[in-house]
């Protein structure tokens, strides 16, 4: 096997590899955002049987808007699934720092709850950008286009001119009239006084 065709094995390994220490990273991150989430709104006597809807709707958001912003790149579609993107991400990391403040935890808590949404947020993101890569055509290399030969010149005159040709009537262009060039007045001679006062 050449050095060529064990470079592309090696990158898709490495791809693929990285896709799964991302998505186990990511789901992992998804289920502590999960939780709090699910036990946030189960402080906010949202029906326990009905509270597990609140981390779906809220992390679900990160992962289609970045996804949406991916698969949109050069749309001008793509601001808004930005802005969903910034407004999941907002209410999942207030979420989980509200769920680490009301349970009694304290601001250490607080600050560490922030790790597990901001995670799932990075984790989609970059799957998604490898998936997309992957998806991407590899460069192939250039082919030299074989260069065009024009055709010979005819060099013998027609016999005959077409019938529009022998239409024409000639222009006849007026004479020129030659311009002097510009010359300033002379200054007339003022005569001096003569004789007495």
């Amino acid at each position: 096997m050449s050095t060529a065709d064990q470079q592309p094995q090696g990158v898709r390994w490495a791809r693929w590899s990285a896709v799964l220490v991302v998505s186990v990273i990511g789901l992992a991150a998804f289920v502590l955002s999960f939780a709090a989430l699910r036990d946030l709104a189960v402080m906010a006597h949202t029906p326990t049987h009905l509270a597990w809807l609140f981390p779906v709707i809220v992390d679900g958001t990160i992962i289609q808007a970045t996804i949406a912003v991916l698969a949109l790149a050069d749309s001008p579609e793509r601001s808004f699934f930005t802005r969903v993107l910034i407004a999941g991400a907002t209410v999942s990391i207030g979420g989980n720092i509200a769920h680490a403040l009301a349970s009694g935890h304290g601001a250490g808590a607080a600050i560490l709850a922030i790790i597990a949404p901001a995670a799932l947020l990075l984790d989609t993101h970059g799957l998604a950008v490898l998936l997309r890569a992957r998806s991407a055509p590899t460069s192939e290399p250039a082919t030299v286009p074989e260069p065009v030969v024009p055709e010979p010149i005819s060099t013998t005159a027609p016999t005959r001119l077409p019938n529009s040709l022998a239409s024409v009537q000639p222009i006849t262009v007026p004479p020129v009239r030659a311009v002097q060039p510009f010359q300033p007045p002379r200054p007339t001679p003022v005569a001096a006084p003569t004789g007495s006062y």
